[in-house]
């Protein structure tokens, strides 16, 4: 996997490129934006120990093209299937669109829709390891982005804020892609 070296105040070393493309370039004609990152069951991971109503995690989340979701597990007891929406609902992952087996899968979601994801060992998606992830159009606000004249260089100071907020983005984010997870 394609790593990119970064510095963030104290911290120095290499992200994996998924965590990397989590951060959209700034469009000033749209304003920044940036793909949001879901560690699925957020500390507790992706587990069968009842600690998570994946369901209702996932109903509490607003699911965009391009956002990426993080499966964290132990890999001797669990694995992740994309499946059908009728291998989702027969818990069934005879014949998965994907299978990850890794511990630390990371899924972009490229597309609106439903994705669906189980646990593929016996017993462990009627148990509840079973997530439907709904990825969602993004919602206009009232009003339009206010057009920026092109030929206009930013200033040093809105140059500033934005460095700012990219250096504080990628901390957090830096801090969710090394953080520790339970089984």
């Amino acid at each position: 996997m394609n790593k990119i070296k970064v510095q963030c105040g104290d911290f120095q070393g290499n992200i994996t490129l998924p965590c990397y493309e989590a951060f959209k370039s700034p469009d000033l004609s749209r304003g920044f934006s940036m793909a949001a990152v879901y560690q699925v069951g957020d500390s507790s991971g992706w587990t069968s120990m009842g600690q998570v109503d994946y369901q209702e995690w996932a109903a509490n989340k607003i699911f965009h093209v391009g956002d990426t979701l993080v499966f964290n597990y132990n890999n001797q007891f669990h694995n992740v299937k994309q499946v059908t929406q009728q291998g989702f609902e027969s818990c069934n992952a005879t014949s998965p669109i994907a299978t990850y087996t890794n511990g630390y899968d990371t899924v972009t979601l490229e597309k609106l829709g439903h994705f669906y994801f189980i646990c593929g060992y016996p017993g462990h998606c009627q148990a509840g390891q079973k997530i439907d992830i709904l990825v969602s159009s993004p919602t206009s606000s009232l009003s339009p982005s206010p057009s920026i004249d092109q030929t206009t260089e930013p200033s040093a100071a809105s140059s500033l804020y934005f460095s700012y907020n990219l250096y504080w983005t990628l901390g957090v984010l830096l801090a969710s892609c090394f953080s520790g997870f339970a089984y």
